[in-house]
C-alpha cells in the first residue's frame, strides 16, 4: 500500500510517496529528504532530540506518522537560518555555550523557537526550564540553554516592538 503526502518542508513543497504508512516524520526527514539535522535519540518521544515545528508547534518527529501530516508546514533546524544569517536563537546558543557535544542542540533550538513563538518563554528561567523539560541534554548544558532562550526572547521582543 502506498500513500502520497505533500508537505512544505523549510518553505519548499515536497511531494512524497510512502511505501509504508508507518513511516515517522523523523525517518522521512532523515532517510528520504536527507535532512539529518533532526536527530534520532531515543525514538520514543522521551529525549526531544527530534523536535521540529509542525504548523508552528513543537512536536517530537519520532512520534508523528508522516502520513498523518499531509498538507502540514514543517520547519527543521536546516530551515531556521536565512542564508548566512543565523536565527536569533541559534546565535544565542553560540553566545551562551548552550551546547557541548551538540547532539541534542538541533532539538533544543527548535524547541526554544517553538517556546518563544508560543509566547511561553517569558523572562522567568524556571518557566523556560519547565517549557524545555522535554528536551534532554546529557552533557549538562541546561544553564547555557536557559540563558540563550532568555537572550533570544529579549532580542525577538525588541524586534517586534521596533
Amino acid at each position: 500500500m502506498t500513500l502520497s503526502v505533500t508537505l512544505t518542508v523549510n518553505g519548499v513543497r515536497r511531494d512524497v510517496t510512502l511505501e509504508d504508512p508507518r513511516v515517522t516524520l523523523l525517518d522521512l526527514l532523515r532517510e528520504r529528504l536527507d535532512l539529518v539535522g533532526t536527530k534520532k535519540g531515543c525514538d520514543r518521544g522521551q529525549c526531544g532530540a527530534c523536535t521540529v515545528l509542525v504548523d508552528g508547534r513543537r512536536i517530537n518527529s519520532c512520534l508523528a506518522l508522516a502520513a498523518s501530516l499531509d498538507g502540514a508546514d514543517v520547519m527543521t533546524i536546516e530551515g531556521l537560518a536565512k542564508g548566512d544569517a543565523l536565527d536569533p536563537v541559534q546565535a544565542a546558543f553560540i553566545a551562551h555555550d548552550g551546547f557541548q557535544c551538540g547532539f541534542c542542540t538541533p532539538g533544543q533550538i527548535m524547541s526554544a523557537v517553538g517556546l518563544i513563538n508560543e509566547a511561553e518563554a517569558g523572562d522567568d528561567p524556571e518557566r523556560i526550564r519547565e517549557g524545555m523539560s522535554g528536551n534532554l541534554c546529557r552533557c549538562g548544558a541546561h544553564a547555557g540553554i536557559v540563558e540563550a532562550v532568555l537572550e533570544a526572547q529579549k532580542k525577538l521582543e525588541q524586534r517586534r516592538v521596533a
